[in-house]
């Protein structure tokens, strides 16, 4: 498949701070690729700068081919975003918003009005096209975001959180939107901090955290990464001065630190557990034990040494 998307060593600083430092990725064209990561680890700015908004410092973008700073007009007339800022007027009604963005993208008029229709289709807001949208809910406002994203038919669209304070009927017609772009042929690039989006939505996922990508695959690849089977999570009274017991117990591939929270990746857990029967006496008293398969949430914690939510 050819490339939608390609980057190398890609970076972006302000006022001399890295906020995405050297990434190199591809999109294959007609996939869902997912940039999963917590607030601040550049998935917004790389998105930028893939969609001509802003210029990298070094290094290059392309979108089929076009580069982003030297056939940016080119490049433009591929792509379209929704960002997480919403764009919309809310003394409009969606059909007229979305009329605007139309013309504002340069659809021919004997156009506008079948793709303005297709839009609303899209993301299941036809029954409500006439209506003002101040009157539209937060999460039908998304949809509307996302719709006026569609109206230029974009080869490449660019969803930036799209999901981030809806309700969850709206998340699922967000969702069911994306699948049927995709099913048309049209390649999704999705960011977001929502471990279940990714999982479930994405074809391949890039975990991003601090400007860098720590992993990218597949979920069934990104879940191959770890060698442990199980996480146990400790959590003491206080903080353990010392876990080289943990170390030694059976299975134990690696053991992060946290304050009073102690994670113990294993084979398995069960022998952990009984284990650790024999050897608590020389910590602070365990208040809770939490027991969950590898999962991306387990192998976020594992590249990175934190939790998604930080």
């Amino acid at each position: 498949m050819s490339a939608a998307v390609a980057t190398k060593e890609l970076r972006r600083s302000y006022d001399g701070r890295e906020a995405v430092r050297g990434i190199t990725l591809e999109v294959s064209e007609g996939e869902i690729f997912g940039l999963l990561g917590p607030n601040g680890a550049g998935k917004t700015t790389t998105l930028s700068m893939i969609s001509t908004r802003i210029w990298p410092t070094s290094g290059d973008a392309w979108v089929f081919g076009k580069h982003v700073v030297r056939d940016v007009h080119a490049a433009r007339r591929l792509l379209n975003v929704a960002p997480q800022e919403e764009a919309l007027y809310p003394s409009l009604t969606g059909y007229e918003n979305l009329h605007f963005f139309a013309r504002l993208y340069g659809v021919p008029r004997a156009e506008r009005h079948a793709r303005v229709e297709a839009a609303l289709e899209a993301v299941e807001l036809s029954a409500r096209q006439n209506d003002s949208v101040s009157t539209y809910s937060g999460g039908m406002r998304r949809r509307l975001n996302l719709g006026c994203a569609l109206v230029s038919s974009p080869r490449l669209v660019l969803l930036d959180e799209p999901t981030v304070g809806v309700d969850p009927q709206s998340r699922v017609h967000i969702f069911d939107a994306v699948r049927r772009l995709r099913e048309q042929g049209v390649t999704i690039l999705y960011t977001t901090h929502y471990l279940a989006e990714a999982e479930n939505l994405c074809d391949r996922i890039a975990i991003m955290d601090e400007g860098r990508i720590v992993a990218l695959g597949t979920l069934p690849e990104l879940l191959a990464l770890s060698s442990a089977g199980e996480m146990v999570e400790l959590r003491f009274a206080q903080a353990p001065a010392d876990t080289t017991p943990l170390q030694a117990l059976e299975g134990v591939e690696k053991i992060e630190k946290s304050g009073a929270l102690v994670r113990i990746f294993a084979s398995h857990a069960e022998p952990v557990l009984a284990e650790l029967c024999g050897v608590r006496g020389i910590w602070p008293p365990i208040v809770q034990i939490r027991v969950t398969p590898i999962s991306l949430e387990t192998i976020f914690i594992e590249l990175t040494g934190k939790e998604l939510r930080d």
